[in-house]
């Protein structure tokens, strides 16, 4: 579904913007290869470790418009979505007030449990500028 660019100008009277840009693949450390090694071949594309992080390897587009990458966790295995946000106390005050809880923070990650069990992470803006621009929703 295309969305209708933003006039610039509302972005003065704006909160903060935020989208869905990761979709994670977390399972537990000692089953990273095999996922890593079924998931590359189930959505066919090449698996790459991230240099610094190695608890992630990414699955580059695999999902069109979404980071995708498989994600070593201390914990059982599930899938996660990050919100990716220009300002991270109002959208984990936004995704709060919506009825999510607070369960941890990570460096700059606000983990949080939804409506329904499952989590999603707050982070800071990663991917392209330009494109966080085009693709994010506008919050009041």
């Amino acid at each position: 579904m295309a969305r209708t660019p933003i006039n610039p100008s509302l972005y003065n009277r704006c909160v903060h913007r935020s989208r869905v840009s990761t979709l994670l693949i977390d399972v537990p450390v000692d089953q990273v290869p095999k996922s890593v090694a079924f998931w590359s071949a189930a959505l066919g594309v090449q698996a790459r470790p991230v240099p610094g992080e190695e608890q992630f390897t990414s699955l580059p587009d695999a999902v069109p418009g979404l980071t995708t990458a498989v994600q070593g966790v201390d914990d059982a295995p599930r899938y996660h979505l990050d919100f990716e946000t220009d300002d991270l106390e109002a959208e984990a005050s936004r995704l709060i007030g919506l009825g999510a809880v607070e369960r941890s923070r990570w460096l700059d990650c606000r983990i949080l449990e939804v409506p329904g069990g499952h989590l999603v992470c707050v982070i800071p803006v990663h991917s392209d500028p330009d494109e966080f621009v085009r693709a994010a929703r506008v919050w009041p």
